[in-house]
């Protein structure tokens, strides 16, 4: 399977997993368009998630400028996103509810977080697990088809593409 195959099934698996996740919290999620303070600059993405920005957006990459610092590169003035279409898998699944394993002190813990702007509504605590995004599994596959974990800034797209002439 091709890797823009790969990732397109992917990114169509994250956005199907991720509904019920938001149906549990419709009442406490607030993100809509416009709203980007997940939107922050330093994000980084998985390199063949890089690749598939670069394949779709190569003119974008060319002939705009990035968002100016503070902001994700790819916001656009009003705040909304300019790749939603193929936005990365980080993308997909802020603002929602997330659940983790940490381990300190050779202890395994749950580990729960929201976006400060989804904070109202029942205690993350008492969210049944399938309520939270479970942070491992995804990311887990992407890794693996990738086979080396490399990760790209997210700014830094529009540093490489403007070395390259644009292909028409």
């Amino acid at each position: 399977m091709s890797r823009e195959y790969w990732i397109t099934r992917f990114h169509a698996a994250v956005d199907e997993a991720v509904k019920p996740v938001e149906e549990a919290n419709e009442t406490r999620l607030n993100c809509k368009a416009g709203c980007a303070d997940c939107c922050v600059d330093g994000l980084t993405v998985f390199a063949l998630e890089a690749e598939e920005i670069t394949r779709n957006y190569a003119e974008l990459l060319v002939t705009e400028e990035p968002h100016p610092d503070g902001g994700c590169a790819f916001l656009d003035g009003s705040k909304s996103c300019r790749i939603y279409a193929h936005r990365p898998y980080v993308c997909r699944t802020q603002g929602l509810p997330l659940r983790w394993i940490e381990e300190e002190d050779d202890e395994a813990y749950e580990a729960r977080d929201i976006c400060p702007l989804n904070e109202a509504g029942p205690p993350l605590e008492e969210l049944a697990a399938e309520e939270c995004w479970s942070i491992g599994p995804f990311e887990e596959r992407l890794a693996r088809e990738q086979n080396n974990g490399e990760r790209v800034a997210l700014r830094s797209l529009f540093d490489q593409r403007r070395r390259l002439p644009l292909v028409r």
